[in-house]
């Protein structure tokens, strides 16, 4: 019986995968599979949304007090489950700040996490769409935006100076963050992680389903430089 399920559980994620996939290359086929169908997706792990947020929190704790469970398992689980799949429990979209390495931020090793980066941790349609993902054919159970303390984005957007290339089309992205803050720097951070976590929420129709179906959670937080900790916000 057990066998049987599992045949079935990978029958689904082929099926939901191929959708996704057929919608992301746009083939425009009469009767395609919708993307948003894909808020069916199994869920790989038996977690419930609260739980997988609260595995995320106590791997932050173990990593700020130096008591890291996850580096002897690495090799192991790399070699043993994720040559050919991946079965994530979390996603996060933090700022690609080298500050902020996130499996390391939670104690989690190579598969557990599925992580987005943009400078600011602003949503984008390119970070809904790996997100989409993430949710629909993955099988997320909780996705978190996470901020940092003296984030260099935020602090450039805030002071709204000329800066080389095309860093300033970051400052649309985070310009209500910044009126909200009066102007402090970790409230414009706290607020903008807030802003980006109630997009994801509201701006995509995968994402808002399978919330609203009460298989996944999405927060906000940040992480603070100094102390390793994460604060949800």
């Amino acid at each position: 019986m057990a066998h049987e399920q599992r045949d079935v559980d990978l029958g689904r994620r082929q099926f939901l995968h191929a959708a996704v996939i057929s919608a992301l290359v746009g083939t425009g086929a009469q009767g395609a599979i919708p993307f948003a169908s894909a808020e069916t997706a199994a869920a790989p792990t038996d977690l419930s949304p609260d739980a997988a947020l609260k595995k995320l929190i106590e791997g932050n704790q173990r990593a700020a007090t130096g008591t890291l469970s996850s580096i002897e398992r690495y090799l192991a689980i790399l070699r043993e489950h994720t040559v050919n799949k991946q079965e994530p429990f979390a996603a996060v979209l933090s700022c690609a700040d080298s500050r902020v390495p996130v499996e390391m931020i939670f104690d989690q090793t190579i598969g557990d996490v599925f992580v987005t980066r943009v400078a600011g941790n602003v949503v984008t349609p390119e970070i809904i769409a790996s997100l989409e993902y993430g949710v629909a054919v993955l099988g997320v159970e909780t996705l978190l935006v996470l901020g940092h303390s003296n984030c260099g984005a935020v602090k450039a957007a805030m002071k709204g100076e000329e800066v080389p290339g095309q860093i300033s089309t970051l400052y649309p992205h985070l310009r209500q963050a910044v009126q909200l803050s009066g102007g402090s720097l970790d409230k414009a951070i706290e607020t903008n992680a807030k802003i980006q976590a109630e997009l994801l929420r509201t701006s995509s129709t995968v994402i808002r389903a399978v919330v609203e179906g009460g298989r996944l959670k999405v927060e906000s937080g940040v992480y603070d430089l100094a102390s390793g900790k994460v604060s949800l916000s």
